[in-house]
């Protein structure tokens, strides 16, 4: 099949892959796809900057089952606040496995190592630590390097 690269047909990433397998792309082809690969590396430059300097991490929280509720009030008012209040805390997502709810995940991701330490000093951290001590059962925290992270604006 001859295919004239200038031509722009029913398809024109069909008429962009035959121009580029047969060795005869134009201008406009070539900056079309100069553009392309420009704007798919500065995007994940951007991304992987805005990743490397955020601390992120996870703790595995194992709840008393006597006193689940009340946990899970004292991390919802711990949350909210710490959403509100804390530039540096950029998300605290807790969730709890569906066949054993007294095992809670927080995923937490900070600004950066600084924002965790602030956020470790913030009054309201220092409340929930209080309320909560008698209802963990155990607490391990999992320093994560992030490898891809993506979400939908609201």
């Amino acid at each position: 099949m001859d295919t004239d690269p200038g031509q722009i047909g029913h398809n024109p990433c069909l008429n962009f892959l035959n121009a580029c397998q047969e060795g005869n792309m134009n201008t406009r082809q070539l900056m079309l796809l100069g553009a392309s690969v420009f704007a798919a590396a500065a995007c994940g430059v951007a991304i992987a900057q805005e990743m490397q300097g955020q601390y992120v991490q996870i703790a595995e929280i194992e709840i008393d089952p006597a006193q689940l509720e009340e946990y899970k009030a004292a991390v919802r008012e711990h949350i909210e606040t710490a959403i509100r209040a804390e530039p540096g805390v950029l998300v605290l997502y807790a969730v709890s496995e569906r066949d054993n709810p007294t095992h809670i995940r927080v995923f937490e991701i900070y600004a950066s190592t600084e924002a965790y330490r602030a956020h470790l000093e913030a009054p309201h951290f220092k409340k929930y630590k209080a309320v909560t001590e008698s209802m963990v059962k155990s607490l391990k925290l999992v320093q994560t390097d992030p490898v891809m992270l993506g979400a939908k604006a609201r």
